[in-house]
């Protein structure tokens, strides 16, 4: 009766040696965020920690003769090794999330932001899995019946270690796979890849796979060691900024300095350009008609699709109402097929782009 005496006593006291403990921290680390932070997320998890240990401390000096006093300890102390890992990965989590509220990613140029965001999630999710590990790890050692599986956990070498190993080959694949994308980064959230011909955006990544938001709201899930081993396409690798191209087919005869004119008219008024490339060049030519090329810059992928449609319909708007016959003309001379005699005559058939193409 006596030990639940001392137990609760040490439990009141743990709870204000906590208390007071937790408002000398925040007062010395006030303009600390780290600090801060931590003992906010981490607060349930150090008090309970605390508890448990002066209960240990009680335990330990309790005459041996108390009842049921082994098995009180073991619970205890697998309790406290829970606890403790629990404060680990709620510490793990409090730098975390500092870390990312520190370098916010919904700003337009957030390339280090991302680096940031993306490098944090990834090493905070294999912290997690350490520190889980670790936990069940050292749960097992105070367990006599275990403990020679958890040495074994903890060693992780010999044949059985080797066989676990090729046996768990894809998750550790992907667990290595994740560190490297931490570390050289070839991919991070919001960036806009091109995966297996499919445009989208890299929404999550989480320890195993990465989620690619398709254009149309879709989902794609790809295993993390896919980008180790596959190329993509990468668009915001460096920067957001993009160029993008139009192309239209034109009739020779098409004043080409007239439509550069107006293309720098439409680029200068329109919003969506970002002032850093304007450029129209003539770049093939056939026995139909010649390609023109139009080339513009935009802040980001989906600014540039916006603009590309934008230029794209004007042009063709202002050369159908300027420069009709400047559209694209298949020309084709055709002799009577009744009358050798007859003068030869030219005919002009209108032939859409599309149609060339």
């Amino acid at each position: 009766m006596f030990i639940l005496g001392f137990g609760l006593a040490a439990t009141l006291l743990a709870i204000a040696l906590h208390r007071a403990g937790i408002a000398l921290l925040r007062r010395i680390a006030r303009r600390r965020p780290f600090t801060t932070h931590a003992t906010t997320v981490a607060f349930g998890a150090s008090r309970l920690c605390l508890v448990l240990f002066a209960w240990r401390i009680v335990l330990s000096g309790a005459p041996s003769g108390v009842p049921y006093l082994t098995p009180i300890s073991y619970v205890v102390t697998v309790a406290l090794i829970l606890a403790l890992t629990w404060l680990a990965i709620r510490c793990i989590q409090s730098i975390s999330e500092t870390i990312i509220a520190q370098n916010p990613f919904d700003v337009s140029d957030n390339l280090k932001a991302r680096r940031i965001l993306t490098q944090t999630r990834v090493l905070a999710r294999s912290a997690y899995f350490i520190a889980g590990l670790l936990g069940f790890a050292f749960v097992l050692l105070t367990l006599p019946g275990a403990r020679q599986f958890g040495a074994s956990l903890l060693a992780s070498a010999g044949v059985a270690g080797l066989v676990a190993g090729i046996a768990a080959r894809p998750v550790l694949g992907n667990f290595i796979a994740g560190l490297q994308i931490a570390f050289s980064q070839p991919i991070r959230i919001d960036d806009v890849l091109i995966v297996n011909g499919e445009w989208g955006r890299v929404e999550e990544i989480t320890g195993t796979f990465v989620v690619v938001r398709i254009w149309d709201e879709r989902r794609m899930i790809v295993p993390l060691q896919w980008f180790i081993e596959n190329p993509f396409e990468n668009w915001t690798h460096q920067s957001s900024t993009i160029l993008g191209t139009v192309f239209l087919w034109l009739d020779f005869g098409v004043p080409v300095d007239a439509v550069r004119t107006e293309f720098e008219r439409l680029c200068k008024a329109c919003e969506l350009w970002d002032k850093r490339v304007c450029v129209l060049h003539v770049t093939d030519a056939t026995d139909r008609a010649m390609q023109v090329r139009l080339l513009v810059s935009a802040r980001d992928s989906g600014t540039a699709f916006d603009l590309r449609c934008h230029i794209r319909e004007r042009m063709i708007a202002f050369i159908a109402a300027q420069y009709p016959d400047s559209l694209p003309r298949l020309r084709a001379e055709l002799d009577s097929p009744n009358d050798t005699a007859a003068p030869r005559g030219r005919v002009r058939v209108m032939e859409t782009a599309d149609e060339m193409a």
